[in-house]
């Protein structure tokens, strides 16, 4: 190949970069504040309920539980808790009465959690908080099923990508 045309790709590779980067850190900027958001806006609903016992990541979790039995392994590798310091959590929710935990019955060593009836009362106002928005998000924050498909395939596509850069060492 001669060398004019090694350098026109080259450029091209460089202008699509150029073109990429801005775009990639403001949707990481993006991910990053939406995360945080939604923890203000579940950390809002239970102030507002004068539920101070609880935290929204608390609460997410929980959430996510819903009627599964888990062990807290399994809560990060099905992706229901992001932290570092789920045994952390999982420990106050059962002080606080949210969780159940016992021994498997197959595995000793591994812990089983699942909802108590004060944790699954946890689920249903996070539950309903999402209703509410699902019923308003179209008509107030203006987007729609097919702006939240295209979102869902390109946030899937990204964190695959993310995925394989650990997982490949990429």
């Amino acid at each position: 190949m001669n060398t004019m045309l090694k350098t026109d790709l080259s450029q091209g590779r460089a202008d699509r970069i150029g073109d990429v980067r801005p775009v990639y850190l403001e949707a990481l900027s993006l991910v990053e504040r939406l995360h945080r958001c939604l923890l203000d806006v579940v950390k809002d609903e239970f102030d507002r309920r004068g539920a101070t016992d609880l935290n929204a990541v608390q609460a997410l979790l929980i959430y996510n539980i819903g009627d599964s039995e888990l062990t807290a392994g399994e809560l990060r590798t099905r992706g229901y808790y992001l932290g570092s310091n789920v045994s952390y959590n999982v420990k106050k929710l059962v002080e606080m009465g949210y969780l159940h935990h016992a021994r498997s019955r197959i595995d000793r060593r591994s812990v089983r959690i699942s909802l108590t009836d004060k944790g699954r009362e946890i689920h249903k106002v996070v539950g309903g908080l999402y209703e509410k928005h699902v019923s308003t998000v179209e008509q107030i924050g203006g987007i729609g099923k097919d702006d939240f498909a295209t979102m869902n395939q390109s946030l899937s596509r990204l964190e695959r990508f993310w995925t394989d850069q650990i997982r490949y060492r990429l």
